[in-house]
């Protein structure tokens, strides 16, 4: 492999010469070989769109000239793009401030803004990273890139399932079936009701995050390296947060308080808490799918959903409710994330928040998870739910707890020896209540109607 030497404040290092980072990022290359996890490209997109914006507002002021504010916006046009994948290789197991990850953004940059450019020097610290910190930069950059995750892979996703659900709803308004509680027969519902409390979960997922998301807007960038705005000139961070959501269609606005941008995390706790909240949804939702599929024969088998692959490497003909499994597993992982994303936020010491990697990577591997998960779910299992109208029929004929619309007519307690009568002697309630005494088979069939009772 060819070299060439970068040189940073420490001194000279040997840098890939098909490279276009620098110093910083080859000592963090070579100094922090932990895991697999690189930073999320979300994330050095939304650098990309800082950078850019960050000179356009220097120009503005008259700090950066015309020439280099040129070519960083057009380095960073590219890297918006999606050019230059293979020139952000630094791991998520880093300073905790994300210094490296900024000095890769601003050596790649510089390096492309420079190529095609005879004479013209743009330094990563002086030009690049004018007017800006790795501690404002960072923290700003993993707000957009969240809003930015949100908006691409999370609501479509979600918009799709829940709009699946209205459908099925809709279609299923008039089937009756047993409803459950405590994992025991209950009441009468429709089929359509129990999917509208899916699609409402979802609805209201969907509103949460939207409002926790919200206070990911207000943005650090402005408060330099501790929120004092050292070497910031007044007016930088309105118009660096104007050409941001310019450029990446996030309205963003700048941080009332630079000193609590910088050191607490609490709107991507408040955010990720909302994901949580969607995630523990979806396990409610996959699970009462899997559980009114089981079966074939021996389950409840009051659904059938659509027959991916063969469930089994040594039993023939079985097919597994996997799609359920795949969204249960991610809200497994999610409810993990939160954790993780918890205990990082915490970790705000003094001025600054030292853990925003991890909460940047876990954020947006949550995102991803979920946008894919419920895309994945809604394409290969949901959209073919049917119902078992026979099965459903046959269950809620069998159920004991239809005498709860006798508990008017006969009183709660004579309603209930009806219920253990049909269930101690293996009958149907309506032979039990005739047995007893307590009405004629007329009026039990007046009264004892499951349409009427949804």
């Amino acid at each position: 492999m060819e070299y060439r030497i970068e040189h940073d404040t420490m001194g000279e290092v040997k840098v890939p010469a098909d490279h276009y980072w620098g110093a910083q990022t080859q000592r963090s290359f070579q100094n922090f070989a932990i895991g697999t996890e690189t930073m999320p490209v979300e994330v050095i997109r939304a650098f990309a769109a800082l950078k850019s914006a960050a000179a356009a507002a220097n120009a503005s002021l008259g700090r950066l000239d015309q020439e280099r504010c040129r070519a960083i916006q057009e380095a960073c046009s590219a890297i918006l793009s999606g050019e230059y994948k293979d020139e952000f290789p630094l791991k998520v197991w880093q300073t905790g401030s994300g210094t490296q990850s900024n000095m890769n953004a601003n050596e790649v940059i510089a390096h492309i803004g420079m190529e095609g450019r005879p004479g013209l020097l743009i330094h990563p610290n002086d030009h690049v990273n004018m007017s800006q910190s790795s501690n404002d930069t960072f923290p700003t950059a993993m707000n957009v890139a969240a809003l930015a995750a949100l908006r691409d892979y999370l609501y479509p996703s979600l918009d799709r399932l829940a709009a699946t659900l209205r459908r099925l709803e809709e279609e299923n308004r008039d089937v009756i079936k047993i409803g459950r509680t405590h994992l025991q027969d209950a009441v009468p519902i429709s089929f359509g009701q129990e999917i509208s409390g899916w699609r409402a979960m979802l609805e209201e997922d969907r509103r949460m995050i939207g409002e926790a998301s919200d206070h990911l807007r207000d943005l650090a960038i402005g408060g330099t390296a501790v929120g004092t705005g050292l070497n910031c000139p007044e007016g930088f961070d309105r118009l660096c947060c104007e050409q941001i959501s310019a450029i990446t269609g996030e309205a963003v606005r700048p941080s009332a308080n630079k000193f609590h941008a910088l050191t607490s995390k609490d709107a991507y706790v408040f955010t990720h808490g909302a994901l949580k909240a969607l995630a523990a949804d979806l396990m409610k939702i996959a699970n009462d799918i899997r559980f009114l599929a089981s079966g074939p024969r021996c389950g409840i088998g009051e659904i059938s959903i659509p027959e991916n692959e063969p469930g089994s490497s040594i039993m023939p003909g079985k097919v597994n409710p996997t799609q359920c499994e795949a969204i249960t597993m991610i809200a497994v992982q999610v409810m993990g994330n939160d954790a993780a994303v918890g205990f990082a936020a915490s970790q705000g010491n003094y001025e600054l928040n030292v853990f925003m990697p991890v909460l940047a990577y876990n954020m947006i591997q949550s995102i991803r998870l979920l946008g894919d998960g419920m895309a994945s779910f809604e394409k290969n299992c949901v959209c073919g739910i049917r119902p078992n109208r026979e099965k459903m029929a046959k269950n809620l004929v069998r159920s004991l707890m239809l005498v709860t619309c006798l508990s008017p007519s006969i009183g709660y307690e004579n309603a209930a020896k009806a219920a253990h009568k049909a269930f101690e002697e293996n009958t149907t309630l309506k032979e039990a209540v005739l047995a007893l005494g307590f009405m004629s088979s007329e009026e039990y069939d007046e009264r004892v109607r499951p349409e009427k009772m949804v």
